[in-house]
């Protein structure tokens, strides 16, 4: 057997007593794995994975033999007095969910808090993101973004949700599931308005992986359009606003710039210029433009 390389085996990881490792995984494309990743759970004696039967494909592809825990967002709680006692104990532990980064959308957030306040060691091992890679992917107009996640499931908290960030000036990202999809895409069209473009990527680094980009109001009848578009995971990105140049005290009279500011400094843009547009018959995309040139510093 021919010797190893030392120049290889110092750059190995290994997996320390007491830590816990929080660690990326590939988000369909099994060669996205990251090496120290892969050193990570292949020395870890623990590994906290969000759904066992989906970690096991991963870690068998690989031939790492320690058997998976699950940890996931009904028994998290539960959990962290088990992965406390296994940190206590001088073992290491791995976290992991089903695909990308755990804690984003993921469970895993109140483990690694409660590890951090426990005063045991957690060490990010970065990687695969859906966030990331949608961004990077998405041409986006905006200088900054906003990840928003899964939006809320009842019809008015998402409402509300939305309304909270229709006003900034940044691009709003977004997770949905294949089911909710197309309802999310028409509120996110109701609630956002026109101007704006919205980026739909799918099963990133995946066989049918697509991402797209077109004006928002279009984006239902073009996913509504063929079945095949509303498979799988989804992240949707609305960039910003394009800017609008509004003239002083264009289409408003001064009453209704009054109303407008002292809206304003109770309600988000989007809601006050919804009230005025309804109390004075001005259209509300010109209420909400002016808006947004009143808030601007």
């Amino acid at each position: 057997m021919q010797a190893q390389d030392p120049h290889v085996a110092e750059a190995r990881f290994r997996a320390e007593a007491g830590s816990l490792y929080v660690v990326a995984t590939p988000l369909g494309n099994l060669r996205d794995l990251t090496l120290r990743a892969l050193d990570v759970l292949a020395s870890a004696d623990m590994i906290a994975a969000e759904d066992t039967r989906t970690s096991g494909t991963l870690l068998r592809h690989y031939g790492i033999v320690t058997r998976p825990v699950a940890l996931h967002a009904h028994n998290e709680d539960q959990k962290v007095h088990t992965v406390t006692a296994w940190l206590r104990a001088g073992r290491s532990v791995a976290l992991i969910s089903d695909a990308g980064t755990p804690a984003i959308s993921d469970p895993g957030a109140r483990l690694v808090r409660a590890i951090r306040v426990a005063g045991f060691p957690v060490i990010p091992i970065p990687g695969p993101s859906a966030v990331a890679a949608a961004v990077s992917a998405a041409g986006l107009d905006a200088a900054c973004f906003v990840f928003v996640g899964f939006l809320p499931a009842q019809a008015k908290a998402r409402r509300a949700c939305l309304e909270r960030f229709a006003g900034l000036d940044a691009a709003l990202v977004f997770y949905e599931a294949p089911h909710r999809v197309v309802a999310t895409i028409a509120e996110l069209a109701g609630v956002l308005g026109d101007g704006r473009e919205l980026v739909i990527a799918r099963e990133i680094t995946k066989k049918f992986e697509s991402i797209v980009r077109m004006p928002l109001l279009d984006a239902v009848a073009w996913i509504a359009a063929e079945p095949q578009r509303q498979r799988g995971e989804f992240v949707l990105i609305v960039d910003a606003p394009a800017p609008v140049e509004v003239a002083a005290g264009a289409a408003m009279a001064p009453l209704d710039v009054r109303w407008l500011q002292a809206l304003l400094e109770e309600l988000p843009p989007a809601r006050a210029a919804r009230v005025v547009a309804a109390v004075t018959g001005i259209p509300r995309d010109d209420v909400y433009a002016r808006a947004m040139a009143m808030k601007r510093p």
